[in-house]
């Protein structure tokens, strides 16, 4: 499991836009997102690259923290 913050997240819609992004890299088998903390987890079957995850991330209109 890779754990991680997500900025910016301040309804249902953002959380839906962030797991639809995520739930596209490979290797991502689910994803939980905590909209009140901004924590998201994803389940995968392998690593996944942290750039990916950034990327997807920023694609949906939102930012890691860190």
């Amino acid at each position: 499991m890779t754990t991680f913050r997500v900025l910016g997240m301040t309804c249902s819609h953002c959380v839906g836009f962030v797991t639809e992004e995520l739930e596209t890299l490979p290797g991502v088998e689910s994803v939980r997102v905590d909209l009140p903390t901004g924590m998201v987890a994803l389940v995968t079957d392998r690593p996944v690259d942290p750039t990916a995850i950034r990327t997807a991330v920023e694609a949906a209109g939102y930012e890691v923290e860190g």
